[in-house]
């Protein structure tokens, strides 16, 4: 079994920050990519921002300059740094990982339950 569990979620005011934090546990061999993708009510899941087991990053343009992506390997857990957040910011955010279970080598994808960040003053 492997878990992801997200939290720092929450109400802010335009313009403030937040830290989303997500830890992977379980039957765990390695983690190569971790990320995080967003979902506003009525739309689509986007990717927000995702970094590789090599500090590799990528974010969507959206949040560019706004959002930065870090994680611990040795603790199996991603964070998103969120600064000057927007209204539009406002959505469930999803961590996500792809890792192996053995050294097989056969990767598959994993979801947290999601945590709401909502934007309003």
């Amino acid at each position: 079994q492997v878990q992801l569990v997200e939290s720092g979620g929450g109400l802010v005011q335009p313009g403030g920050s937040l830290r989303l934090s997500c830890a992977a546990s379980g039957s765990i061999f390695s983690i190569n990519i971790m990320g995080w993708y967003r979902q506003a009510a009525g739309k689509q899941r986007e990717l927000v921002a995702s970094i590789s087991s090599g500090n590799s990053t990528n974010y969507a343009t959206s949040v560019k300059g706004r959002f930065t992506i870090t994680r611990d390997n040795a603790a199996n857990t991603v964070f998103l740094q969120m600064n000057s957040l927007k209204p539009e910011d406002t959505a469930v955010y999803y961590c996500n990982a792809i890792l192996s279970r053995n050294s097989g080598g056969v990767y598959f994808q994993y979801w947290g339950p999601g945590t709401q960040v909502t934007v309003s003053s």
